[in-house]
């Protein structure tokens, strides 16, 4: 079974899409299987993370905000402004797709692990995530 999520955001940051994917694999009705978590975008990627303490996104968000630095002279992709080209190098540097095991018909995260979308632009977008389930 294959869907696909409309998430909006807001500009850079993480946004916490575990709820929507548990209701997904639920309704879904698989026992054990594998939950394949995939963004159809370039400049926005997905991770498994803390869920409990927001400063952990946060520090995150910071952090990968100063490995990749907007306005490096090195860059040559810069028609779509100064936060393109450094969301496409940060969205390497994560993941486009991951893969969550089902167990008993839930999703296998640990008690302090959620699915996150990280939006690597500074303005909103509404993004795409493929969601596929199967035994």
């Amino acid at each position: 079974m294959s869907t696909s999520l409309s998430i909006s955001t807001r500009g850079q940051g993480l946004y916490n899409i575990t709820r929507e994917l548990n209701k997904y694999v639920a309704d879904a009705g698989v026992e054990n299987g594998l939950c394949t978590v995939f963004v159809q975008h370039t400049s926005a990627s997905l991770i498994i993370q803390e869920n409990a303490d927001p400063a952990v996104q946060v520090d995150l968000n910071n952090w990968l905000n100063r490995l990749v630095a907007e306005n490096d002279p090195l860059y040559t992709h810069t028609d779509e402004g100064p936060d393109d080209m450094p969301a496409h190098i940060k969205s390497v540097l994560t993941a486009t797709s991951i893969g969550i095991p089902i167990m008993d018909g839930q999703l296998v995260l640990g008690t302090w692990q959620g699915v996150y979308l990280w939006e690597h632009r500074r303005r909103g977008h509404q993004r795409r995530v493929v969601v596929h389930v199967s035994q």
